[in-house]
Order: structure tokens, then sequence, then C-alpha cells
């Protein structure tokens, strides 16, 4: 990353160690931390996850999250040792109920930026995010049911929407491991980069939409999400009344009295 980013100062001492995060202008960069266990998702990298994606979702200063791991790899799954010991409820409540769910309630567009494994619960987490820029040589998997499980963080439902059910049920059943030029020819992911560029491609990424007006990327996002779902004619109807309701803000006056100038907008979100 070329730019020198700002560490903000309210997580813990004990939760940056596993998850830091930085802000870089209007962005907020997360990076899980783990490398010894090429970032594992336990209890404790959970919880400070958890954290630092509140406080980047709750701070009006951040416009766009990156997410991304420390050390070449963005998260290579679980940390077994530590699910071997619980039950299925308090793996629901303490994964899915929470990381998950703050991801796809997240106010703010996010983008995964991965470079060497993302697998299991890291395929899963960067899925969850809106936009994924992966290195080339990276790879994905959700091979849970080598264990004896399956997908629990949302895997099998967002692989379906993205890849289709054939290669869905393909990788989900055989828990193969996915390079990551499959990955992106199963719209998988976004865009491939040389490997080491994810971040930095991710972080110009986010910079970009940092700068877009709110209320249209909030409105394209909510349409895509919920279009995504929906039959095409409902999908046209939320379109359509997003879009009346941008043409109606001050923001929509900006944009095209700053075409017609010939100058740089000026968003304020209204």
């Amino acid at each position: 990353m070329s730019d020198k980013p700002s560490q903000p100062g309210s997580s813990s001492q004990q939760n940056a160690a596993l998850v830091r995060g930085e802000r870089h202008g209007s962005v907020g960069v997360v990076i899980i931390d783990r490398p010894a266990r090429r970032n594992a998702l336990n209890l404790e990298v959970k919880n400070a996850l958890a954290q630092q994606l509140r406080e980047f979702d709750q701070d009006p200063s951040i416009a766009c999250v990156v997410l991304t791991g420390a050390g070449g790899c963005f998260v290579a799954g679980s940390d077994i040792v530590e699910m071997s010991d619980m039950r299925p409820t308090d793996h629901v409540r303490q994964d899915t109920d929470r990381i998950f769910h703050i991801l796809r309630t997240l106010a703010k567009p996010a983008v995964a930026a991965v470079e060497g494994y993302a697998l299991g619960g890291g395929c899963e987490l960067a899925l969850a995010c809106d936009i994924i820029i992966a290195g080339e040589g990276a790879t994905f998997g959700q091979p849970e049911i080598k264990i004896g499980i399956m997908p629990g963080g949302g895997g099998t439902q967002r692989l379906l929407r993205s890849a289709g059910k054939y290669k869905t049920l393909l990788w989900s059943l055989t828990g193969e491991r996915i390079p990551a030029q499959a990955a992106y020819h199963a719209n998988m992911v976004s865009e491939l980069v040389p490997d080491g560029q994810a971040l930095d491609r991710a972080l110009a990424i986010a910079k970009q939409i940092a700068a877009m007006p709110p209320l249209a990327v909030r409105a394209i996002r909510e349409a895509v999400r919920m279009g995504a779902d929906a039959s095409l004619e409902t999908g046209l109807a939320l379109e359509r009344r997003a879009f009346e309701r941008l043409f109606d803000s001050d923001d929509q006056k900006e944009g095209m009295r700053a075409f017609i100038d010939k100058r740089a907008p000026v968003f304020k979100g209204s």
C-alpha cells in the first residue's frame, strides 16, 4: 500500500494484535493478522473482526471498507482445533450470527483483497463482500465436507448466487480447491491482479467508490442485493424507485451542475 495509513485508537491491544484497522482517508482497511496460523478464524479473531467492522461501520468519516489478511494469506479457514470442542449452536452464534451478519448489514461497500488461501470461513468472508480482488495465485474453496460438516457462513448460498448450481455442488461436495482463474471465470471474483497487488488494487477501488455520491452508492448496493433474489419485474421496480429518489436529491443536482460546469462535484450525501 503506497500511502501512509493512520491507526484507529479505540481497539484494545489484545484485539489489535489479531485484527488491525487502518484508515486511508475515507477508506477503512481491516487486516486479519494471525499469520502463524494463516489467519485462521478462532473466537478471539472473530471477536476482534466484529469489533473493527462495527467501528468502521459506525464511523461517518469512513465510506468504504477493505478486508484482507496479513502475511500473504487471506484466511485459511476456521480454527479446527477450537471448532472440534464446540457445540453446533455455539459455532453458529459465534460465527454466522456475528461476523456474517455484520458483513451482510454493513452500511458501506466492502472490498475483499485476497492473496494466498481463502478457504472455508475465509472463502465465505470474501463472498460476503461486495467486490473481490484476488491475486492470480490465490486459492479459494469450501472444504468443510472433508471434516464431516458443510459451509455454515453462507458459502452454499453465496456461491450458488455467483457461480451457479453446478459449480457450487461440484466444489462443495468434493471440497476441491478453486484456483483464482477458475474462481474468476465462475464469477466468484471481480478482478484478478498479479500476486502481491490485491491490496493496492482493492484500496484504489475503495477510494474510487468512497469519492462517489453516498446516496447513489447505497441505492445501487440495495438494488443489486435485493434484486438478486427477486424476479426481473420486481428488480426493475426497485431500481425505478431508487432512481426517482436519487433524481430528487441534492447530490443529483450537484453532479449534473458540475458536469455542465466542467468541474469536480462536491457530494454531501443529501
